[in-house]
């Protein structure tokens, strides 16, 4: 039986999805169509034993912002990852899977790989795992396997796939012509009617030795900086850190761009068992089934006389009501609203540009902000004060800090906290609270076996996050805001 080894790429961070995904909390990492979130989804089908193949355990590549947002999702679905390499940088795809390629020769050049983005969505899984079937005896034959789906509609969002010939519905990997470039709609309803055109998916299979022998052919210039950035990378609590000196020196480019355009030994495998990169909120609509009147309503949304629209809250203390809408999306968050005719779903991220622009912060960032030990989110902001919301997981604990502008009270309203205020260590429990005057050592954790939630309520010149100063920290992040 083969044995496949999973890579899966989280570091990315899109804003089609906006404003629900974000640079802060992407949308891999959120529950968009299913209780799971897109990350913990694709881990899952990526695990276990099949007929033809079993999964070795998953090779993560992520930044160093969302490195303890995966340790926490793939221990919620019971995967233990074989590594996880942070990037120091985004890079795009193609160092970031040379990376992954020489890090698994190390100890086996003959490795099959099977890379895949962490955001997409895939309901027929047992279909998938029968096309990495097929594609199995191409990558033994030496090929670099690309998947292709079959197309469903004239997408002009998706980059496409020639293939020499017209898939015979046997699921046999059949050779690749050419990429083609995301088409305009004329050129879109051409290839959808000429039957050899599939999409291209950016899931591929291969061995090892091959793909980096098609860098030292195609892109040598990568191979360098990205082989010493691997060999010099530091172990740290567990994930393995890229020499970020190296790596910087690497091109930022894609792996379609840097060997899979100028390859000529690569095989398409058809997969028509469905597929979706949820590259828009129109992709998000299709994928959750509209019902009799086109409609899909997520959370605490109501639709009253509404035809092919997506109305959805994503906040539990905001009700969204649509009335008479037609073909519009309406997205809320607790601090942005998104409303848009829906065949403008690809240009959300004109948005995001025009927010960052005025410098709003709604632009990149949740008011929830995840954290190694939890979350925290902020609940009202003055101009000399700060109230959040702070939750901590059991037996984690915040470092131990403190602060040159501000000082804080905690009030505890859900389980127990041991703190330490200087000197002092105290437990405590529901409706006590504890003060800290600024510039004391000061840490909080919890002891106990249920999250411990306190309201945090911050007086000072300035409440800002860099404003922290650590002396001591389990999860090893430095004096930065986020590590």
């Amino acid at each position: 039986m083969s044995l496949i080894n999973p890579v899966i790429l989280c570091g990315g961070s899109g804003t089609r999805l906006w404003p629900l995904s974000r640079k802060s909390y992407p949308k891999q990492f959120v529950p968009l169509v299913d209780s799971e979130t897109l990350f913990q989804a694709s881990v899952s089908r990526l695990s276990g034993a099949q007929r033809a193949f079993s999964f070795a355990r998953p090779t993560i590549l992520t930044n160093s912002d969302f490195r303890f947002i995966v340790t926490e999702q793939l221990s919620s679905v019971g995967v233990d990852p074989a590594a996880i390499l942070i990037e120091p940088e985004g890079r795009n795809t193609a160092p970031a899977i040379l990376a992954a390629a020489l890090h698994l020769a190390e100890s086996d050049a003959e490795a099959i790989m099977l890379v895949a983005p962490s955001d997409h969505v895939v309901p027929n899984v047992e279909a998938f795992h029968a096309a990495i079937a097929q594609g199995l005896e191409a990558v033994y034959d030496g090929k670099i396997v690309t998947f292709g789906i079959k197309p469903t509609h004239a997408e002009t969002a998706y980059g496409y796939l020639e293939l020499t010939a017209a898939p015979n519905g046997s699921g046999a990997a059949v050779d690749l012509k050419k990429f083609v470039e995301k088409p305009d709609v004329t050129r879109a309803t051409e290839m959808l009617a000429a039957g050899n055109f599939m999409w291209n998916a950016g899931i591929f299979l291969f061995k090892a030795k091959d793909i980096v022998e098609a860098f030292n052919t195609y892109a040598a210039s990568l191979v360098g900086p990205v082989s010493q950035a691997v060999k010099t990378a530091e172990v740290d609590l567990g994930f393995l850190r890229l020499t970020p000196e190296l790596w910087a020196q690497a091109d930022d480019i894609s792996i379609d761009y840097a060997v899979m355009e100028k390859a000529d030994n690569l095989a398409v495998v058809p997969f028509i068992g469905g597929w979706s990169d949820l590259g828009g909120w129109d992709a998000v609509w299709r994928d959750a089934g509209p019902d009799c009147n086109g409609v899909v309503t997520s959370g605490d949304a109501t639709a009253i006389d509404c035809q092919d629209s997506l109305i959805r809250s994503d906040s539990e203390r905001v009700e969204v009501v649509g009335i008479g809408l037609k073909n519009v999306m309406a997205i809320a968050m607790n601090d942005a609203v998104l409303v848009a005719d829906m065949s403008r779903a690809q240009d959300v991220k004109q948005a995001v540009s025009a927010l960052k622009g005025k410098g709003a912060q709604q632009a990149t960032h949740f008011p929830k902000e995840h954290r190694p030990w939890g979350w925290f989110e902020s609940l009202v902001i003055g101009g000399r004060f700060q109230v959040k919301r702070i939750l901590v997981h059991p037996g984690a604990a915040l470092s131990l800090q403190s602060h040159v502008h501000r000082s804080e009270h905690w009030i505890v309203v859900e389980g127990t906290a041991r703190v330490t205020v200087g000197e002092k260590v105290q437990m405590v429990t529901e409706n006590q609270s504890v003060y800290v005057p600024l510039g004391v050592v000061h840490r909080m954790e919890n002891p106990g076996k249920v999250p411990m939630v306190l309201i945090e309520v911050q007086t000072g010149a300035y409440v800002g996050e860099d404003d922290i100063i650590r002396y001591e920290d389990l999860y090893a992040r430095g004096q930065s805001a986020r590590g």
